[in-house]
């Protein structure tokens, strides 16, 4: 016999079945979900499925507000993919998270990858991008297509350091200015500062991922944040100078977090979700051998709801593009939370 639970996410009943969880990544952790709770003000559980024994199946959960009223449950928001995790499987989990939406008047449960059960509907989301690691980092880099290694020697050549941040400034300092550079130049608002200041402090400073830095002189010209865990390295955030791309700093931060995950044993570097048309970072992912998945999310709702930035999508991000960079910052801090 089973039954449905709802768990805090810091409880040794979940936490201990996250741990032992072969498929766990670093957002199943309850400090990823906390983090995002803590930062945008969500609500945040554990909705998990139980035999007399104790968890069989389970996934973490936040509760996202409507800009416009209302609310949805997400697992997990600003999460590229964060499947289920299960104890041998549990085909009666999807009915047990319909249940509960229902029970709790949500009117729809977000799931960043596939789910299979009553009410349940399938949407394409993007392409996920996978390297299979070695202990030795040249076996890795053989696999690289010519121009990523052509690439990744200009960046030497070119006297491109790379460094990992050592303190909180690095990353809510050094890596925020050319992240809100880059968020800018996309038109996308960015993270309010709080995020990286809760990152740095709940992941990167207790060894749970890293920012590396790369230089040209003393001034840092890009930048990215991986996340670490069950033997696998995650891109999260990348961010840039465009001014210094013809340098290629970009190859020589993935070619440093490349060798470390080789040298500490991790078994892959997942290089995160792209988004469909974006051509040119599906190219850049997969020149470094990466292998190329579809990404599949599924929603539990009573009918599948229709979403479309559309007009309105178009004249914000041109808004913010032809805008100073505190517009971007000022949009982030009212909206972000929203955007899950």
């Amino acid at each position: 016999m089973t039954d449905a639970a709802v768990l805090e996410l810091h409880e040794p009943l979940w936490s201990d079945f996250v741990r032992a969880a072969p498929g766990a990544l670093p957002f199943h952790e309850p400090a990823w979900a906390s983090l995002l709770a803590e930062c945008y003000g969500y609500r945040a559980f554990a909705r998990a499925v139980m035999n007399g024994v104790g968890i069989t199946a389970g996934l973490p959960v936040l509760e996202v507000p409507s800009l416009l009223g209302g609310k949805r449950w997400v697992s997990l928001p600003f999460t590229d993919h964060c499947a289920p995790l299960t104890n041998g499987g549990e085909p009666g989990l999807a009915q047990a998270l319909d249940e509960a939406r229902q029970a709790a008047g949500i009117s729809q449960l977000e799931v960043r990858a596939p789910l299979t059960g009553r009410d349940t509907y399938a949407t394409g989301a993007g392409l996920l991008h996978v390297l299979d690691l070695a202990p030795d980092p040249n076996t890795v880099f053989r696999h690289f297509k010519p121009p990523v290694r052509r690439h990744v020697r200009n960046a030497e050549r070119s006297g491109v350091s790379v460094h990992r941040g050592e303190s909180a400034a690095d990353l809510t300092h050094t890596f925020y200015r050319l992240h809100l550079m880059t968020r800018r130049r996309q038109g996308i608002p960015v993270q309010p500062r709080r995020f990286f200041d809760l990152l740095w402090h709940r992941f990167l400073a207790r060894g749970r991922g890293f920012v590396l830095l790369a230089s040209v002189g003393d001034e840092a010209v890009a930048g990215a944040v991986f996340l670490t865990g069950n033997g696998t390295v995650i891109y999260k955030y990348g961010a840039s100078d465009p001014r210094a791309l013809a340098l290629r700093p970009n190859h020589a931060v993935f070619w440093a977090a490349i060798r470390w995950a080789c040298e500490n044993g991790y078994r892959t570097l997942d290089f995160g979700r792209t988004d469909f048309g974006h051509d040119g970072l599906r190219a850049f992912k997969s020149g470094w051998g990466a292998r190329e998945q579809s990404l599949v999310y599924a929603t539990v709702a009573d009918k599948l709801p229709r979403r479309s930035a559309g007009h309105f999508g178009k004249v914000a991000k041109t808004f913010i593009q032809g805008s100073p960079q505190w517009v971007c910052r000022g949009a982030g801090e009212l909206l972000y939370r929203y955007a899950a």
